[in-house]
């Protein structure tokens, strides 16, 4: 099959107070699980408020009052179709978000990064359906050697097609919770916005899974963060992006790891030279926006059976030859 054959098209949702979500969306992805029960208003008001307070505290020149920025969020939802003109549905195949600085001073709206956040249908099956099959049939194994190699194909395809091409200047930028079965040292080295830099010996599971989509991986941990952060990018992390850039993803996924991983995140005292995070520490605060972990924990395993059933299984054979053709 052609790789013209697949086809993205793309949807845009403000992350807003009103926020709420599609039925397609993954209900364990970040800004989902906030908009959900009782607190959902609350939960999104404070956490686009954690947001901009973020901003205004990295972005402090010419900010006296540390008012000056607001950051606007839209979840981008990228469809794929198979097969386009044979009555075939899309499929969602994954979601990330897209950052608008608002300058109130100038009152000029300025280009963020699209990515920061990474919610993938896929990825859902692979670690979920995949992943745990092989390691039941092969005790002690590691993960098999083909494991991501669709999910980063489909990945690459979409950032050469004309939907990201038309939609966005610069290639994604996805900022994830360093592994916890890693520990990471300090470079000496110091960016002015990313802050300190810290690196680790091997990569971890996570870091080969987007390594198949192309994404080098750098850890910083920025000033006034307690714990590093990975940043996953394509071209020059630092070089490639403005600062105001690089403090909205900051901002963004900082505050959607201090709700989601405040063990690490939210932790009372900061990352030492030598650094394994651990979700199981105990020294930490809590924010004021409710989260159920374990709830998102067994939901992805549902969505990866979905996948399984509505994307693999239907397309197998289309998906494998496609796969098997595909020029990174």
């Amino acid at each position: 099959m052609a790789s013209s054959d697949f086809t993205f098209t793309l949807k845009r949702t403000a992350l807003d107070e009103n926020y709420v979500p599609a039925e397609n969306t993954r209900i364990t992805t970040n800004f989902a699980n906030l908009a959900r029960g009782e607190s959902r208003q609350e939960n999104l008001r404070n956490t686009l408020r954690m947001i901009d307070n973020r901003f205004n505290s990295l972005a402090a020149q010419d900010n006296p009052k540390g008012d000056r920025y607001a950051v606007e969020l839209q979840i981008v939802s990228v469809e794929m179709s198979v097969a386009p003109g044979e009555g075939t549905d899309s499929f969602p195949l994954i979601e990330i978000l897209q950052t608008t600085i608002v300058d109130r001073q100038t009152g000029a709206r300025i280009d963020g990064i699209v990515g920061n956040n990474f919610s993938s249908y896929v990825r859902d099956y692979d670690f979920s359906v995949v992943l745990p099959a092989h390691m039941k049939a092969n005790p002690g194994a590691f993960a098999p050697a083909d494991f991501g190699d669709l999910h980063g194909k489909l990945f690459k395809h979409f950032l050469k097609s004309a939907a990201y091409r038309d939609n966005f200047g610069k290639p994604p930028v996805i900022c994830l919770s360093v592994s916890s079965n890693k520990t990471y040292h300090r470079t000496g080295a110091e960016h002015p916005v990313l802050g300190m830099e810290y690196e680790n010996d091997a990569f971890s599971p996570t870091d080969q899974y987007f390594a198949k989509m192309g994404m080098k991986v750098r850890y910083f941990m920025p000033k006034g963060s307690v714990a590093p952060f990975a940043f996953y990018h394509i071209g020059d992390l630092t070089g490639d992006y403005t600062d105001l850039e690089l403090v909205s993803t900051i901002a963004t996924m900082e505050t959607f790891q201090k709700i989601y991983r405040p063990e690490i995140y939210n932790a009372n005292s900061p990352a030492t030279e030598q650094y394994q995070p651990s979700l199981k520490a105990q020294d930490y605060s809590l924010t004021r926006i409710v989260y159920d972990r374990e709830e998102r924990s067994r939901l992805a395993v549902e969505q990866g059976r979905f996948v399984e059933e509505r994307f693999i299984k239907p397309h197998r054979a289309v998906l494998d030859q496609w796969s098997a053709d595909f020029a990174a």
